[in-house]
């Protein structure tokens, strides 16, 4: 087989490893098999923030734990291993690496490496185009490693790049769903995906808790979206029919209670997926506010400096209704509404019921 392409199963199993728990564990296993290594490791950092530590993965028997801890207190101080002046891709044999005239590397060699069974070592580093740096490192307790073992590993490196990055990039994009699974929890925001009969095909846990616990909106016997009461079932249907016969119809957004607060937005999916289901008609997202209209209010009185009648003003007017319709759930005339709706306005910086919800909704209110 030529030295530039490893084996099928171990690439497979290289890039496999990417989805596996542990991480590339099959990958090392394999590698370790072939080399005929005691132990086989790689070490990484992964893009920070996504993992701050470093990441050891290995396969085969590490180091004892009191030599473990013995580097981690004071021998990683004198490693004499240049581990970041490695060439790129190239692979390292120890006996090049470690000074046998040097006192101090050859009381590392004996304080650490051999107790750990690594009296034969090739160490290989790889860099992903980020700048994230893996260590390969295969190590022998009683022979050294042959040419073709030498050249195996060496040739891994161009496949390990790839697979780093595409780990790399995993990681990212699995940070930055974290962040944004974790702000459409505290915003109390779920989505559904609707196929064209209105049956629900996926939601996100938030959309799933909306749908069991809400008392409002749920998922009937045959897995369409539907309501509680039978007006807002119908509604719902209505516009879910409305938007299949016309996809370019504008999205709507239904109130389906006022305490606790419910209300969903229902819109066209205009987004393509790989999958063996049927594909996304339709899209629904639903917020439901988990804290009481109470203590929406404190909150709004906190953040604006509005007395409790006006944070009950802003709150009403915030979720859509006229200053008619708020007097009368308020039990205000309409001139003490507008009269108070001015001085929240003032507060708040708002230039009208537009910009007083966009200051509502956009602020840190949303996630309190």
């Amino acid at each position: 087989m030529p030295a530039d392409l490893p084996p099928g199963d171990l690439l497979e199993a290289l890039f496999e490893g990417i989805f596996e728990q542990p991480t590339w564990s099959r990958f090392l296993d394999r590698l370790r098999a072939v080399t005929r290594a005691d132990y086989a490791s790689l070490i990484f950092r992964p893009p920070a923030p996504a993992r701050p530590s470093v990441v050891h993965l290995y396969s085969g028997e590490g180091s004892p734990p009191l030599i473990q801890q013995l580097y981690r207190d004071r021998l990683h101080k004198s490693d004499p291993l240049p581990y970041h002046q490695f060439e790129e891709g190239r692979v390292h044999a120890l006996e090049a690496l470690l000074d046998t005239g040097d006192p101090a590397d050859q009381a590392f060699f004996h304080a650490l490496l051999a107790p750990s069974g690594m009296n034969f070592v090739r160490q290989m580093r790889v860099v992903e185009q980020s700048g994230v740096n893996v260590w390969l490192t295969l190590s022998r307790r009683g022979a050294t490693f042959e040419p073709e073992q030498h050249a195996l590993v060496e040739a891994l490196a161009p496949w390990l790049r790839t697979a780093l990055r595409t780990y790399v990039a995993l990681e990212r994009e699995r940070f930055a769903a974290s962040l944004a699974n974790e702000a459409t929890r505290r915003l109390d925001l779920g989505w559904l995906t609707l196929d064209a009969a209105g049956r629900v095909l996926e939601t996100n846990a938030q959309g799933a808790q909306i749908l069991e616990n809400s008392n409002i909106l749920r998922r009937d016997g045959r897995g369409m979206l539907s309501a509680r009461s039978p007006e807002m079932r119908q509604e719902i249907a209505g516009e879910i029919a409305a938007l299949l016969a016309d996809p370019g119809r504008r999205s709507r957004a239904m109130i389906l209670s006022r305490e606790p607060w419910l209300d969903m937005l229902l819109m066209p999916a205009n987004r393509h997926m790989i999958s063996s289901g049927p594909p996304p008609a339709l899209i629904a997202y639903v917020h439901a506010d988990s804290g009481s209209s109470a203590d929406r209010c404190a909150q709004l009185a906190h953040l604006f400096g509005l007395l409790p009648s006006e944070a009950r003003l802003a709150l009403a007017l915030s979720r859509g209704m006229t200053i008619a319709e708020a007097a009368a759930e308020l039990g205000l005339t309409i001139q003490t509404a507008r009269t108070y709706s001015k001085i929240i306005y003032g507060k708040t910086g708002a230039r009208g019921q537009t910009d007083l919800v966009r200051f509502i909704h956009r602020s840190m209110l949303a996630f309190a």
